[in-house]
Order: structure tokens, then sequence, then C-alpha cells
């Protein structure tokens, strides 16, 4: 398709936790992200509202995304539509040593001119890194145990 320019990235971090523990980690963190919610309606997202099984499997929705699926806790794929793009997250955890790498891989797409203005907005100006990052971190955060202080 002439004009539609495909975007990728991955953030990763190593999480000193067990996957299952960090699959619950992005569970809880994947329920929140299609906040604030008049930005989710501003872009005229297809998905606005919660909606489907808890916890997340496919079918379910949060808003903005849509989880089309989950393979706990290896991998949940969230798909979702909005009036500038057409994006894919993908959360991948692997098992690696007393830990495991969590990986956020964005594949987007942003067709016609105001994609364009929307990717370079969001995608050029590295925002979307930023709050890729951000995601990543919160998750990181919320997966590895609490370590008592003494």
């Amino acid at each position: 398709m002439a004009g539609l320019r495909r975007y990728r990235d991955v953030r990763a971090t190593t999480i000193g936790a067990p996957p299952e523990a960090v699959w619950r980690a992005v569970l809880d963190q994947v329920e929140v992200l299609g906040q604030p919610d008049w930005y989710v309606r501003a872009i005229n997202c297809r998905d606005t509202r919660a909606s489907g099984p808890r916890p997340l499997a496919a079918g379910s929705v949060v808003p903005g995304f849509q989880v089309t699926a989950a393979d706990p806790p290896g991998c949940l794929v969230l798909d979702g539509v909005h009036r500038f793009s057409v994006y894919t997250l993908t959360f991948r955890l692997v098992p690696d040593g007393d830990g495991t790498r969590l990986e956020a891989h964005t594949d987007a797409t942003f067709p016609g001119v105001l994609g364009a203005v929307y990717r370079l907005l969001v995608i050029d100006s590295r925002l979307h890194k930023v709050a890729t990052w951000s995601i990543v971190k919160r998750i990181r955060r919320r997966g590895e145990p609490v370590r008592s202080r003494r």
C-alpha cells in the first residue's frame, strides 16, 4: 500500500521474578492502558470500554485494545485501531535465569495524511518510546518481589 509506513519497536527488561508473577503484573498494567479515557474517545479508538473475560483472555477488551491472544504466562497480544493508526502491542515473557525477560513489542501502521501527522507527533517525537518504556518500568516494579528492609 503506497504511503503506508510501518513502525516497529521493542522495549525490554529483565525482572527478578518468575514468569507467573510478571504475568500478573502485565495483566494489572494492561487493565489501565486506556487511560485517560478522554484520549481514547478523542482519537476515536475502536474499543472504548472494558469488557469480556477477566483475567484478560482472548476476546477481552481494555480501552484502546482488544486481546487477540493470551498464552499465560508467556504472551499477551493486544490489537487496536483508531482514526490515525492500526497497531499491535505484544508482551512476551521469557524465563531468564532466576528471573523473566519482559519484552513489549509494538507494530503499527499510520494510513493517510492524518496518520502521517499522528506518527510525526507520537512516534517521531519519541513520545511513544517514552510511554512504552514507562509501561515496562511499571510492570517491572509490580512484578519484582518486595525486599524486606533491615
